[in-house]
């Protein structure tokens, strides 16, 4: 008997410590659950933390409208300087690199075959010359003689058609002359264009060809300088519109990096078609480049101003975007925030045109935005000045 009651006992002492456990448990989920879904809390007194925030009062004011692209820098003038004739190249007259002006003498091909040309079409000349001036003799003898009956008109002819056949051979021998004139200054061969010479692709003491593609060199006018890009076709009627009131719309360019600028032009030209590949319309703007910030090939960012537009301004970094698309956190007298969505318009990058959800006076979030819902209490820890 005592047997079973001890085993009794311990059943008990088992089904109590099962039953403590489970309470144990339960206890300790409903105490998860229950931090969950309370409010945040902090302090002895139980009150509700407040977000730290910074805002900004919106206000009206201006902003720049602009479109931005990727261009490339071009040259306003690329020339390939080639032999106009065939010979051996003397010397040159140049160092890579160089800055040129039109008509300074870049390289000498040997002249001597072409001196030879032109002394032969000369003496040529010469000897033509003067069996016109010894026909025209003739001819003035004859006239005379046909005066006084002395000889048959048919023979005053014949001296004129002589005449005529020599002055004939005149012209043919001064255009002989000049043209071998002009092969002979092709020895010399000259910049047809002011600019920066490359890199030299022939050595003195070559045989080059007036045949030869590659030329000697290349020359390079970047004083002025032009920026191509392209901007989509919806803002061609914006750029359009705003070159009939303003022709020469200005053009900022800058590095890479977006930031260093490297040069202020105008707008020259708009493409007279669209790409219908890309969708685009090709621009080009024109830069003195005095400091040669542009150099020819050059990736460049280009932001084409198109003018200022005014409204209700704030930071773009308080715009946020969610599933009822634009919106900002609005702070009001309580210190509360409540969601509000807008619409905005034109941008400069760091304000933007809001038409409509806002307005003049009210207070936006621009720092803080992470920990803030529908009602949030915040504090307020820096008052953004409107920019």
């Amino acid at each position: 008997m005592e047997g079973s009651k001890d085993q009794a006992t311990r059943r008990r002492w088992v089904r109590w410590l099962w039953f403590a456990l489970l309470l144990a448990v339960l206890l300790a989920m409903y105490m998860m659950l229950g931090r969950q879904t309370a409010p945040v809390r902090g302090g002895l007194g139980g009150y509700e933390a407040k977000v730290p925030v910074n805002v900004v009062t919106v206000q009206p004011g201006e902003v720049s409208k602009s479109l931005k692209a990727i261009g490339t820098v071009t040259a306003t003038g690329t020339v390939v300087v080639q032999a106009r004739v065939d010979g051996e190249l003397k010397s040159i007259d140049f160092v890579d690199g160089q800055t040129v002006q039109a008509g300074d003498v870049l390289a000498q091909i040997d002249p001597r075959s072409y001196q030879i040309a032109l002394d032969q079409a000369l003496g040529q000349q010469m000897q033509n010359a003067a069996q016109l001036a010894n026909a025209l003799r003739d001819l003035k003898r004859y006239e005379t003689l046909f005066k006084q009956d002395s000889i048959a008109q048919q023979q005053v002819a014949a001296q004129r058609a002589q005449v005529a056949q020599l002055q004939g051979q005149a012209k043919t021998d001064q255009a002989a002359v000049d043209n071998a004139r002009l092969q002979l200054s092709y020895t010399r061969i000259t910049a047809p264009i002011d600019g920066r010479l490359g890199l030299r692709k022939v050595d003195v003491g070559n045989i080059v060809h007036a045949s030869d593609t590659a030329g000697l060199i290349t020359i390079t006018r970047s004083h002025p300088i032009d920026v191509v890009f392209a901007i989509p076709q919806a803002a061609l009627l914006a750029v359009l519109t705003r070159q009939k009131d303003t022709p020469s719309l200005p053009v900022k360019v800058s590095g890479r990096d977006g930031v260093q600028p490297l040069a202020l032009g105008t707008l020259i030209a708009v493409d007279n078609q669209i790409d219908v590949a890309t969708g685009t319309v090709q621009l080009k703007a024109r830069f003195e480049n005095l400091d040669d910030a542009l150099f020819p090939n050059q990736f460049v960012n280009v932001e084409l101003g198109l003018g200022k537009a005014q409204g209700l301004l704030a930071p773009v970094r308080a715009l946020q975007r969610g599933s009822v698309g634009e919106f900002v956190y609005r702070v009001d007298e309580q210190q509360r925030v409540h969601i509000v969505t807008v619409s905005t318009g034109d941008s400069d990058g760091e304000q933007t045109v809001v038409l409509s959800g806002l307005e003049a006076g009210q207070r936006v979030v621009t720092e803080g935005t992470d920990r803030l819902r529908e009602g949030s209490q915040v504090e307020v820890m820096n008052q953004e000045s409107p920019s």
